[in-house]
Order: structure tokens, then C-alpha cells, then sequence
């Protein structure tokens, strides 16, 4: 049945293979359960069910890809976008966070639109690489100043100017400690690196006073907090301009970052022809997301690890679903997972986003300049959004003013306009 189910014999690999490949992947990807559940926790969502709206989210994502891409790439709540989602469209846009799930679900219809047709090329064709890339990198310096604040190495001072924080206290002492710990495991490649940390970063917080295990011993798994959240999207702001410029926000990030993730993973493994059907299954779980309660989902970068144990086959990514689900057993203990356990993993993960720098041609300033602006903008103003819409108005501009109006996209011109709109909004509105 699995060989025909997901042609492992066309694909030369066995079902032992793919069964420990997605052991792998689990284990390399398990810390997203407490990182993303303490992120959906700042846009208000209560702990417990953010953590389950974590787990039932990639439990579908990696069946969906399973099944319908038949590839082994991991659809979990992405690094970045939920920083999107709770920073930018709940904080700083003031959306509830249900507000925010209606903008997820949105974003999902918008982005199966683009997947099942040949708008997925000509959106991605429209919009310049510098651009392109810049948002990963401004999504890289977001999530290490988070990181760094929630470990309490940096902290906002008078003005909300950032200054460096107590390092004497015992959580920062815990955070220091964890990261290097983390840097180390990682640069030297250690299987589990990222669940090895948080073990340790917990370890490390209940050492110097943090936590008290014996807090979350008389706790059971219950479902109680999750029903007040799944299905609990509102669309009581669709008519507002900021909610169709949070979900212009999102599904430009979603789809960019996407298209990029996917067609790297198939690449990978030499399986270009399922990038669409990939594609197709991520746009999908986007809009369960919202569905679920959850931030959305990307094919993520860790998904190599399970490519690498021999993973070819949709085989290795229904496994990593399943022990994802089986995993909703030990939320009181992910519950008593700290901030300085997760902070170290923020930082590096941003740290990875940064690489992308090196892709930037800085000779030509009208490329670079926008994309520069971009990467600054997006951690100054602590909005992704706005970080965006400064360099995708910025660069039709100075093409205009080096006379390459020519170079840009009528596509372009439409987006940078939708955004200039907004800022006019905002200002005398």
C-alpha cells in the first residue's frame, strides 16, 4: 500500500528509510511547538491553546504535503510570519488577535488562487529580486531583536529607544549561557540541535531560579482552552483599510518566501516536477491556519534534515505529522518551557535569514538602496509591513528618476501605489 500510495520503488527508497527520516525531521523541527505557541501567546492567544493550535496546524501542513505533494518537506507556523502575526497585525496594527486569524484566512484563499493557477509566476516574475531578498533579511534583524529582547540581553528604554539590558539578572544569565550552548551544537551540526536547546535552555532558567517544575506536575492534557480558539476567526474589520493591507502583507510574504523554500526542497532531492503540487498543499495549510488558530505555515528550512537521513517521499512528512500529534500529550510540560530557553533559537534562525545579504548587488544603488531600506526599516519600526511598503515605494521611484521607468512592472507600479495609499491614509485620514 505505501509503495503504491507514495511510489517509494519509482522514488528508490524504502519505508524504514522514511519512517526514520521523519523521526529525524520531528526532532529537528519539535522546537517550533514552544517557540511559535510563545510568540501566538503575545497577540493574546492563551498559551495552552496556542501550543495546540501549534501542534494541529503542522500535524495538517505535513499531511497535506504528504499526501497531496508526495514530498518530504515540513508545512509547520513559520519563523517570521508569526512574528508578522503578533507584532505587527495584532500590536502594532491593533487587530485582535481573531481579527488576525480572519487575515490568515484571507491570505490562504489568496495565495490557493495564486498556487492553482499561472499567477504564481507572474506575481513572483513582477517583483525584483533585491526586493525579494530584502525581506528576508529585514525578517532575519525582526527576529533577532526578538530574540535578544525576550531573553532580556537588550530591553526598550525612555523613548523606546533599545539599550542593553541587566546582565546580571538570572534570566539573562540563563539566555547567555543557553545560546552559546546552541551556537556550538549547531555549528557542529548535532542532530537535534534546536530540541537539545530548549531542553537545556529549561534546564539552565530552572538552575538559576526561574522556573519550578513542580508547577505544571498536577496538570492534564485538556482541550478545553483550544475549542475557544479553533474556528474563532472575525471578520468584524474586513472593511477597514489596515486589514486588507495586513492581508497584502502577509500573502506577499507567504507567496515570495514560499516559492523560494519549495522549489529549493524539490530541487534538492530532484523532484522539480512536484514543485507544483508542493506549492499547491502549501497554500492550502495557509488557510487552515487560520482555520486552526495558528500563525501560518512555511516549507521550512529544516526540512533538509530529513531530505538528508534519505527522505524522498511524502512517506517522511505524514511520519513527522504523527508525532506531531502525538505530542499534544506533553503540553504541560512545553508549557514550562522559558523565554530564555527560546530566545538563543531566534537569534540563530535569524542569523541564517541574514546570509541571504550576500545575493545583493550593491553596486546599483536604485536596487540596492530600496532593499537596504527594507532591511532597516522592517526592526526600527518593529512592522514588517511597513518595513516593506518603504522599499517597494522607494524602488519605481528612483527608476523613474534614473530614467528606467522601463525596468519596473506595471505589477509593481500597482503595489508600490496600494502601499503610498495606505501612508496617505494613515497621515491625513
Amino acid at each position: 500500500m505505501f509503495n503504491r500510495l507514495f511510489q517509494l520503488e519509482k522514488n528508490e527508497t524504502t519505508i524504514k528509510r522514511e519512517l526514520l527520516a521523519g523521526i529525524v525531521s520531528f526532532f529537528t523541527i519539535v522546537y517550533i511547538i514552544a517557540v511559535n505557541s510563545l510568540i501566538l501567546s503575545e497577540a493574546g492567544i492563551p498559551l495552552e491553546a496556542a501550543i495546540m493550535a501549534t501542534i494541529v496546524t503542522s500535524f495538517a501542513g505535513c499531511f497535506l504535503m504528504g499526501f497531496w505533494g508526495n514530498v518530504p518537506i515540513l508545512l509547520v507556523p513559520g519563523m517570521g510570519v508569526n512574528a508578522l502575526f503578533s507584532y505587527t497585525i495584532v500590536q502594532s496594527m491593533g487587530m485582535s488577535w481573531q481579527e488576525a486569524l480572519a487575515v490568515v484566512l484571507v491570505s490562504g484563499m489568496i495565495f490557493m488562487i495564486v498556487a492553482f493557477s499561472r499567477f504564481s509566476k507572474t506575481l513572483s516574475d513582477s517583483i525584483p529580486q533585491p526586493l525579494k531578498e530584502a525581506i528576508t533579511i529585514g525578517l532575519g534583524f525582526f527576529l533577532m531583536l526578538i530574540g535578544l529582547e525576550k531573553g532580556g540581553i537588550v530591553e526598550k528604554g525612555t523613548n523606546s529607544i533599545i539599550a542593553l539590558g541587566n546582565l546580571g539578572e538570572p534570566q539573562v544569565l540563563a539566555t547567555m549561557l543557553t545560546f552559546l550552548i546552541a551556537i556550538v551544537l549547531f555549528l557542529r551540526n548535532v542532530p537535534g540541535n534546536f530540541l537539545i536547546t530548549v531542553v537545556v535552555g529549561t534546564a539552565s532558567a530552572w538552575a538559576f531560579g526561574g522556573i519550578h517544575f513542580e508547577e505544571g506536575q498536577s496538570e492534564t492534557f485538556s482541550l478545553s482552552d483550544y475549542t475557544a480558539v479553533v474556528g474563532a476567526f472575525s471578520f468584524d474589520n474586513v472593511l477597514s483599510f489596515g486589514f486588507w493591507i495586513a492581508v497584502f502583507s502577509l500573502t506577499m510574504v507567504l507567496v515570495f518566501e514560499n516559492i523560494g523554500l519549495v522549489h529549493g526542497h524539490v530541487s534538492f532531492i530532484n523532484r522539480s516536477d512536484r514543485f507544483s503540487r508542493a506549492f499547491q498543499a502549501n497554500s492550502i495549510s495557509v488557510f487552515l491556519s487560520g482555520l486552526f488558530g495558528s500563525s501560518p505555515t512555511v516549507a521550512t528550512v529544516e526540512s533538509t534534515a530529513g531530505m538528508a537521513a534519505g527522505g524522498r517521499t511524502g512517506l517522511t512528512t505524514v511520519t513527522t505529522g504523527a508525532l506531531f500529534l502525538l505530542s499534544a500529550f506533553f503540553i504541560p510540560v512545553i508549557k514550562l518551557i522559558p523565554n530564555s530557553a527560546v530566545a538563543p533559537i531566534l537569534i540563530i534562525i535569524g542569523g541564517l535569514m541574514l546570509q541571504n545579504i550576500r545575493n545583493l548587488n550593491l553596486g546599483d544603488l536604485s536596487e540596492s538602496f530600496p532593499a537596504i531600506f527594507i532591511i532597516a526599516m522592517i526592526p526600527f519600526t518593529y512592522s514588517i509591513a511597513d518595513g516593506i511598503a518603504v522599499g517597494f515605494i522607494l524602488y519605481p521611484i528612483l527608476k523613474i528618476a534614473i530614467g528606467k521607468a522601463k525596468e519596473v512592472s506595471v505589477t509593481l507600479y500597482v503595489i508600490a501605489s496600494l502601499f503610498l495609499f495606505n501612508f496617505v491614509f494613515h497621515i491625513f485620514g
